[in-house]
């Protein structure tokens, strides 16, 4: 791997990096999570960067990108997350429905959602869970059964993030008569249809980042649902892949919070216990390591390969480095680490919010012990 940027990758770099110093708001932004009117805020966010272009850089020009490749992206995301820009109220969308919508879908399908979605006009919630089926996917019971033109949908998902605030979700029914895998797909529905009611589930912090969906009689037309009938579990799979291995948590992410845990214990290296800065030196080689295997896994796919089943190790890689990252920097603070960021030491990150919502990382995305399955089945071909 050619570690070098080239010249026309670093003027990328300083094109982004002179944008974001001139947009990026002074001020957090109230969490998207926390109110309608955060959630706003982080919409109103995603426009300011439709309008220089930057809502997702690598989807072509015509779908509302930049039509840049994967590394571009990745510097992309190392300047956003230096500049301390807002989280992407429209993840779900951009990271992981986006690519499998630009993959699966057609040229219409593509012209109608991926414009509305890049600039933050549509911003979308993932319904696949359900009380019965979470991270065994195959279990989805949820319906759609065909009716002219149209589906009708009934079912009841749960724990499908931003769904609170959201205006539409993609979700995996199943054909009534249907077993496992078989006889899934996957379809879109405005979250303020007829016959859908939308539950908030409040996280330990207050805010709603989850909801349950009951669909009743749900009427969508058929150019909602994405690839053919029945190729649901492929398609899912797909996602999936985007959204453990690749796009969903990128390195820059990881990297910088490694690199305030490493100011973290230069605050505190005094009182703290010597033996935590081995823990310091171990989340940023992590860092460092995610990143790079990225890299190989974005010039891997620029070179025409897929994502294929190790995405699972990313997954399981990127979940347990964020808990070590955070269990390290409240080992550090100790009993301090139970304030906020209004805390004496001034310290500009909430590590104990992070390392609560590190804790769900190895469950969501498909749980750490079905990754480990995937790992041994598909990667090592060991049996059953």
């Amino acid at each position: 791997m050619d570690l070098t940027y080239t010249p026309e990758q670093q003027a990328f770099r300083a094109e982004v990096r002179a944008w974001l110093e001139a947009h990026v708001p002074t001020a957090p932004l109230e969490h998207y999570d926390a109110t309608r009117e955060g959630f706003e805020a982080h919409r109103a966010w995603e426009k300011t960067l439709k309008s220089g272009d930057w809502g997702m850089v690598t989807w072509p020009v015509e779908y509302g990108g930049r039509g840049l490749d994967l590394i571009q992206w990745l510097i992309f995301e190392e300047e956003y997350y230096r500049a301390g820009a807002p989280g992407r109220v429209n993840q779900n969308g951009i990271f992981l429905l986006g690519p499998t919508l630009i993959e699966y879908g057609t040229h219409a399908q593509k012209q109608r959602f991926l414009p509305p979605m890049a600039s933050g006009e549509e911003i979308w919630a993932q319904a696949w869970s359900e009380p019965q089926a979470g991270s065994d996917l195959a279990g989805v019971r949820a319906t759609c059964v065909a009716d002219g033109d149209d589906y009708i949908l009934n079912g009841h998902k749960i724990w499908s993030s931003r769904a609170v605030f959201a205006d539409w979700a993609f979700g995996l029914f199943r054909t009534p008569g249907t077993e496992r895998h078989k006889g899934m797909s996957l379809i879109f529905f405005p979250l303020d249809a007829p016959g859908v009611t939308v539950n908030a589930i409040k996280k330990i912090n207050g805010h709603v980042g989850f909801a349950e969906i009951f669909l009743e009689n749900v009427r969508v037309p058929a150019f909602n649902r994405l690839g053919d009938e029945g190729q649901g579990w492929h398609i899912c799979m797909a996602t999936a892949g985007f959204e453990r291995g690749l796009m969903l948590r990128s390195p820059a992410r990881y990297q910088v919070a490694a690199a305030k845990l490493a100011a973290l214990w230069q605050a505190h290296k005094e009182t703290a216990d010597p033996a935590l800065e081995a823990d310091v030196v171990r989340a940023h080689m992590n860092a460092e390591a995610y990143a790079l295997n990225i890299y190989q896994t974005a010039s891997r796919l620029m070179a025409g390969a897929k994502i294929g089943p190790e995405a699972s190790t990313n997954k399981i890689f990127w979940s347990e480095l964020d808990i070590h990252l955070t269990q390290t920097a409240l080992s550090i603070l100790g009993p301090v680490a139970e304030l906020t960021q209004d805390a004496p030491d001034a310290n500009p990150v909430d590590w104990i919010d992070d390392h609560i919502f590190a804790l769900a990382g190895p469950i969501y995305a498909g749980s750490n012990e079905i990754q480990r399955n995937i790992i041994a089945e598909r990667m090592l071909g060991l049996p059953r």
